[in-house]
């Protein structure tokens, strides 16, 4: 399921044509900010100069939450059986910042977005990538996640910060058919591109040495490095890749289009929750290797 989902995210259309092949670098979209705790890079979504006013919610009104428990670390089962996760973590402390009762409830990923247009739920948090047809569907809050592209090496092979000229003559793995490659080949010149059918192929091709860098979705790598497949073999070179054509928008939390106050409130709170700190906590808690 976690491989499936990422895919999804990572694909791109092959028949968008780059309007010219410029360095990659060139279409590198850092966040407005990284903040750095612990050694881990904290993503920041929110502009600090936006300032969202706090919509009324009815006080009696409880907000059912829908999440699937198959994508960590953003939604799976805790030790206790209950949904936790970053999405899941995040929707709780949104309606404590809010003053309002929720619960959450586990639905199939598939079946996520069906439950909210049957009004099974009020809102979904879970990695569902936002599209522009999502968004004709449903209200969508600013994103408070977005899974990177990024280069991985081996530790022991000193390779260069991947940069263009740095690049040249390598080989580079990339997993067919999704964003990554379409990415490479329109931006990545001078270099032998290697795909593989799967990320943990693409993986196990690096750990052995048979390619020079590999890159992919940054979420699948961090759980990667920090596994123990990886046996501390690797390690990110460079920085993250946010291109929003090729690899979207990111993931807010979806609401039904006519619960618009609902959506501005849950917006309010995530801001919030980022400047008083309370999202870095929750980062910090389920990425211990930053895909930033």
């Amino acid at each position: 399921m976690l491989r499936d989902i990422i895919t999804l995210i990572a694909r791109f259309p092959s028949k968008i044509k780059p309007t010219g092949l410029i360095w990659a670098l060139s279409a590198l979209l850092l966040l407005p900010s990284l903040a750095q705790a612990q050694g881990v890079a904290i993503p920041n979504f929110w502009d600090p100069k936006a300032q969202l006013d706090r919509p009324d919610l009815p006080a009696t009104r409880t907000i059912r939450f829908l999440v699937d428990d198959d994508f960590p670390p953003l939604h799976f089962p805790g030790l206790d059986g209950n949904p936790t996760g970053l999405s899941v973590e995040l929707a709780r402390a949104a309606c404590e910042r809010l003053g309002i009762t929720c619960t959450i409830q586990v639905r199939r990923f598939d079946m996520l977005l069906d439950a909210l247009n049957e009004r099974q739920g009020d809102v979904v948090a879970a990695a569902i990538p936002v599209t522009a047809d999502l968004r004709r569907r449903f209200a969508v809050t600013a994103p408070y996640f977005k899974i990177p592209a990024r280069f991985a090496v081996r530790k022991d092979r000193n390779q260069p910060t991947p940069e263009a000229k740095a690049l040249q003559g390598k080989t580079i793995g990339v997993v067919g058919g999704t964003a990554h490659e379409a990415f490479a080949k329109a931006f990545v010149t001078g270099t032998t591109l290697k795909p593989y059918p799967e990320l943990a192929a693409a993986q196990a091709a690096l750990k052995a040495g048979e390619i020079d860098y590999l890159f992919a979705d940054g979420l699948g790598l961090a759980l990667w490095i920090g596994g123990e497949e990886a046996g501390g073999c690797c390690d990110f070179s460079g920085g993250p890749y946010l291109e929003s054509r090729f690899f979207g928008e990111g993931i807010g939390f979806i609401t039904r289009a006519e619960d618009e106050n609902l959506r501005r409130a849950l917006d309010f709170a995530l801001q919030q929750l980022w400047k008083e700190g309370k999202y870095a906590e929750l980062y910090l808690r389920f990425f211990p290797i930053s895909p930033f």
